[in-house]
């Protein structure tokens, strides 16, 4: 009897957190090019809600190329909305992926 193999675990999954103050954003898995579509997705339509975002990125396993640039591209989106879009719980490999894209400057970040 074969064994039926278990649907794969999404690569990425998002929770959101609304609060008088701000919109967080709980990112756990990997965003990659396969991933950047859901964050996309879900985080620009939150950028006209409020005036301040915060990507928890505490549980990030991996950020590759597309992922960055996907951060990159719904921060500028929200700045010129006038939001404040901020990246909050690095740990340390996605801490180093912005310090080698010389980046780190650009997120307000704790």
């Amino acid at each position: 009897m074969d064994a039926t193999p278990s649907p794969p675990e999404s690569e990425l999954t998002l929770d959101i957190e609304t609060t008088m103050e701000q919109i967080v954003v709980r990112c756990s898995g990997r965003i990659t090019s396969t991933s950047v579509e859901l964050l996309l997705n879900t985080v620009r339509p939150l950028i006209l809600q409020t005036r301040r975002i915060a990507l928890d990125l505490a549980q990030i396993r991996h950020l590759d190329s597309s992922g960055l640039g996907t951060v990159v591209q719904l921060w500028s989106a929200a700045k010129q909305a006038g939001t404040e879009l901020s990246v909050v719980n690095l740990n340390e490999r996605v801490q180093n992926i912005l310090n080698i894209a010389n980046l780190s400057s650009l997120f307000r970040h704790s």
